[in-house]
């Protein structure tokens, strides 16, 4: 995913917002100024991300990005999955390339804000004064509760924890008739 984006965090405020390279470089700075190694979040999942070494372009080949994991399936899956063409590696990475391409269902896109947003609640504001209320208004679909009880947090984590919450609060539709 190449349009991904994040942000960055340093004593509780927000130092950076926008491409990895950027976010890094102004992490970066910020830990050389400071022992206090500074927060990345990613805008779509709220998952931490590691304050790397900037990358330097290295001789031979660059790597593939291939790790082995361990997958447990029945034996008809596996049976289904090596008379695929290419094998079960590459009816795998097939499948998942389609479902990574489907429309993301309205319930699902509510969930991974909340999620999202609770994640870097926890590691910013777990212990403020209402995290515990808000994360409970954030899964109960309650922004109005969810703002109450950030409203007296520093402005930049609460803005953008409403930003990464905002999609947990859009109305579920109505079921087809």
């Amino acid at each position: 995913m190449t349009d991904e984006t994040f942000t960055a965090f340093h004593h509780g405020r927000r130092i950076a917002s926008g491409e990895p390279a950027e976010v890094l470089a102004a992490a970066w700075a910020a830990l050389t100024r400071d022992s206090v190694e500074p927060l990345i979040f990613s805008d779509r999942t709220g998952a931490a991300q590691p304050l790397a070494p900037p990358a330097r372009a290295g001789r031979g080949r660059p790597r593939l990005g291939v790790s082995a994991r361990e997958v447990t399936l029945l034996p008809r899956h596996w049976e289904w999955l090596s008379a695929q063409p290419g094998g079960a590696s590459a009816a795998l990475r097939r499948l998942v390339e389609a479902a990574a391409r489907a429309p993301e269902s309205p319930e699902a896109a509510r969930r991974r804000a909340a999620d999202a947003a609770c994640a870097v609640l926890s590691a910013l504001a777990g212990d403020a004064p209402g995290a515990e209320a808000a994360v409970r208004a954030l899964y109960a679909g309650d922004g109005a509760t969810f703002t109450d009880q950030t409203a007296a947090w520093p402005a930049d984590i609460r803005d953008y924890l409403a930003r990464l919450a905002a999609p947990a609060f859009s109305a579920p539709s109505a079921p087809p008739a």
